[in-house]
């Protein structure tokens, strides 16, 4: 199959999109993060399930607790499950948390409540950057729906979308000016717009299978955008 071909040809020249540079794997538990929530405060033994809402403190002795691993990031930051998100809540939402968990604000109390901050803010600012950002977001919302897409596969990428890829990263080679760069930069953000556009209406419809297909090429797009980032730091 030409995909086939161009594929190894992409992967011989660096230009696969092996995910979003410069971020860590999406997760959806964060289960590395740490253990189970206790069934009741490790501190004073109070009962209790999980740690819901902004409850993250023992109501008795107001100890934070460990993090609740069974929420997915769209509840841990108040989003309905949807690609569409009101981004200014979104940042609201991350900025009532940090003030809320931020290991700053816990210098002075015990180490479990020091590590659990860490294990928060670190869950809060993942859970951030993945639905700030479009093509994270869908990626995500599709590894919710258990879609995955494979790392180093063109996804039966047809010769034509290919060929574009190729020869955009051909002129970004080329390109020794700053107005050349930008003008890829402007064309780059344009289909990005674009597919953004269709992959929310793919969302909408629940065509899970299109929204991959989409995805796949947001992602080849933005593999091209951290390539100019790279190529605008003086050497």
């Amino acid at each position: 199959m030409w995909g086939g071909r161009a594929g190894a040809l992409l992967r011989v020249w660096g230009l696969w999109p092996a995910g979003v540079l410069g971020r860590r794997p999406l997760s959806c538990n964060a289960a590395s993060l740490a253990g189970s929530n206790p069934s009741g405060c490790w501190n004073c033994g109070s009962p209790g399930g999980p740690v819901r809402g902004d409850g993250f403190f023992c109501p008795q002795c107001r100890a934070l607790q460990p993090p609740d691993l069974t929420r997915d990031y769209f509840s841990l930051m108040d989003c309905n499950r949807s690609f569409r998100v009101d981004t200014a809540k979104l940042q609201q939402r991350y900025q009532q948390l940090q003030r809320l968990v931020h290991p700053d604000f816990f210098s002075q109390r015990s180490q479990t409540e020091k590590d659990f901050s860490e294990k928060h803010s670190t869950l809060v600012n993942d859970a951030y950057k993945t639905l700030l950002a479009p093509l994270s977001r869908g990626l995500y919302l599709l590894k919710l729906r258990g879609v995955e897409i494979p790392e180093g596969t063109d996804y039966e990428m047809d010769r034509q979308f290919l060929m574009e890829i190729m020869e955009m990263n051909e002129k970004l080679a080329e390109a020794q000016s700053e107005a050349a760069m930008k003008e890829i930069e402007s064309v780059v953000r344009v289909k990005q717009k674009e597919l953004t556009d269709n992959v929310s209406r793919a969302f909408e419809r629940d065509d899970f299978e299109k929204a991959k297909e989409i995805l796949t090429k947001m992602r080849y797009f933005s593999n091209v955008e951290e390539k100019i980032k790279l190529k605008k730091i003086p050497v």
